[in-house]
């Protein structure tokens, strides 16, 4: 199933309250993500994060919080071709899925120097061109309504038991990365078949449509590679390579190549959203590769296999 982490906020009092390690929940085949040292799991930092990720205190506008562009319902992603900001002003590019970030090597879709969810929250709290939560200048503002809430203060002192001020920005920003990390999407009939042996978990239809996804012929894994489809990952061993970047033929600049997974949840498509269905997305990558109508059935079946499973 896909396994968001749910869990209970602390409500224990900092002085007496004791870090419980994070236990990963991870499909079968997945590895172990990467974490960064200044900033270790751990079930209360976790907790604390997926209550801020959805609180709409951290807007400018008080009514959007991280998930108005990254909703669970749609693989957290929006549904829009492009985002909206707080403020109401569209950003230049879709919000992308959350699922499996914590395998990413870089962040977004054009910058290759973003390398962790950390440096990654800065951008959608304090940008200010364009604006999309826009905490920029209201930070102690925010912290002080945060600290002035009592269940607040003891989710923080749980999560950072040995920061003499748990409520900061530094320690908001390292829970919210940290449920982040949580969002790990597996068991999709790909991963049945793959990874549990499940021999019947797709179809002929759909065989022949990943016999084509990994052809030289098509080339879809020329980028859309490694267990996430999104080329290079990284875990607790370490960086697997540089961030894959490529041209998707829409754009004069390279993209990121995003992850294929779930994308049954996450229309419309590309980086500006220009494509409203799988459909349209084949049909653009038709043009390139000769496909035929079987063909194209086939690599559609396939693709849409690799969305997770409730």
């Amino acid at each position: 199933m896909i396994g968001v982490v749910l869990v209970a906020i602390a409500s224990v009092h900092p002085a007496h309250a004791e870090v419980a390690p994070y236990q990963w929940r991870l499909p079968r085949g997945f590895p172990v993500p990467a974490v960064p040292a200044d900033n270790p799991m751990s079930e209360s930092k976790v907790a604390l994060g997926q209550r801020l990720f959805f609180d709409t205190q951290l807007s400018v506008s008080g009514r959007h919080s991280c998930a108005s562009c990254h909703d669970p319902s749609r693989a957290f992603t929006d549904g829009r071709a492009t985002a909206i900001g707080a403020t109401g002003q569209a950003l230049s590019h879709s919000a992308m899925s959350l699922w499996n970030v914590a395998y990413n090597v870089s962040f977004g879709w054009t910058r290759s120097d973003v390398r962790s969810l950390e440096q990654q929250m800065r951008e959608p709290l304090l940008n200010e061109h364009p604006v999309e939560l826009g905490m920029k200048g209201r930070e102690e503002e925010v912290l002080t309504r945060l600290t002035s809430d009592a269940s607040y203060r003891a989710s923080f002192g749980a999560a950072f038991p040995n920061d003499r001020q748990a409520v900061s920005m530094e320690n908001l920003i390292k829970a919210i990365a940290a449920y982040e990390r949580t969002l790990i999407a597996g068991n999709s009939a790909f991963d049945r078949y793959v990874f549990a042996g499940d021999h019947d978990a797709l179809s002929p239809e759909a065989k022949r449509g990943m016999s084509l996804f990994f052809s030289e012929r098509v080339g879809c894994a020329s980028c859309h590679s490694g267990f996430n489809f999104s080329g290079a990952w990284r875990d607790s061993q370490g960086d697997t390579g540089e961030p894959t970047f490529a041209s998707n033929g829409v754009s004069t600049v390279p993209m990121r190549v995003p992850t294929l997974r779930n994308l049954a949840l996450t229309a419309p498509y590309m980086h500006d959203g220009r494509m409203s269905s799988l459909d349209a997305v084949l049909d653009h990558y038709s043009s390139r590769v000769a496909l035929s109508e079987a063909e194209r059935r086939e690599l559609k079946t396939f693709l849409l296999t690799l969305t997770a499973e409730k």
